[in-house]
């Protein structure tokens, strides 16, 4: 297990998502006749979306609830295809630390078609810069419980230790703190004194 790697969240990290996030969630609410606030998006950011409408309406059928779901990431999906948002500076990183041969992953809360977005829109001369990812839908325990990353490690062939994080929400800095590995958290989502334990 030679080697170091990188392992980045992706909403809030790879693709500033913040906004597309909260309209695909209005979008989908407003048709089923229901509303969602800033502030309750804002508290539950970073979640999966199975959670997040679990916790939401748990009055609702699991088929329900798995329609919801498709429902909003499509909306979100559709609306980064036709802007997507880079963070400022996340090329240029992936493609310096991908030059200098650390192992990329991502390790996410998002379902697999979002991710697969992000990782075609974030090529360099059409090549992949990462060498593994990790979706919700290959974890059973969302953030802040270390699977995510502890898998993502696995499929890059690291320990832990020999990864770092790059992180921008509490749950996700808490995350990679279990896992064992380095956390660097990137400000913006939520204010420094909330992830002051990177």
């Amino acid at each position: 297990m030679n080697g170091k790697g990188v392992i980045f969240d992706m909403d809030g990290v790879l693709v500033n998502s913040y906004q597309a996030h909260y309209e695909s969630w209005k979008i989908m609410a407003a048709a089923h006749g229901v509303n969602v606030t800033e502030q309750m998006f804002r508290e539950q950011f970073g979640r999966t979306s199975r959670e997040i409408v679990k916790a939401w309406w748990g009055h609702v059928s699991e088929q329900e609830m798995h329609q919801w779901d498709q429902e909003k990431e499509d909306a979100y999906r559709k609306l980064i295809l036709a802007d997507f948002p880079a963070m400022d500076g996340a090329e240029d990183l992936l493609k310096d630390l991908h030059k200098a041969g650390f192992k990329l992953a991502i390790g996410s809360s998002g379902p697999p078609e979002n991710v697969e977005v992000v990782r075609q829109c974030l090529r360099e001369e059409g090549a992949d810069l990462f060498d593994a990812a990790v979706t919700g839908f290959e974890v059973h325990e969302g953030k802040p419980h270390p699977e995510v990353f502890l898998k993502a490690a696995g499929k890059l062939g690291l320990q832990p230790q020999q990864c770092c994080v790059v992180e921008d929400a509490p749950v996700g800095v808490e995350a990679a703190r279990r896992a064992g590995t380095a956390v660097v958290a990137i400000l913006g989502t939520v204010p420094r004194e909330k992830l002051a334990k990177a």
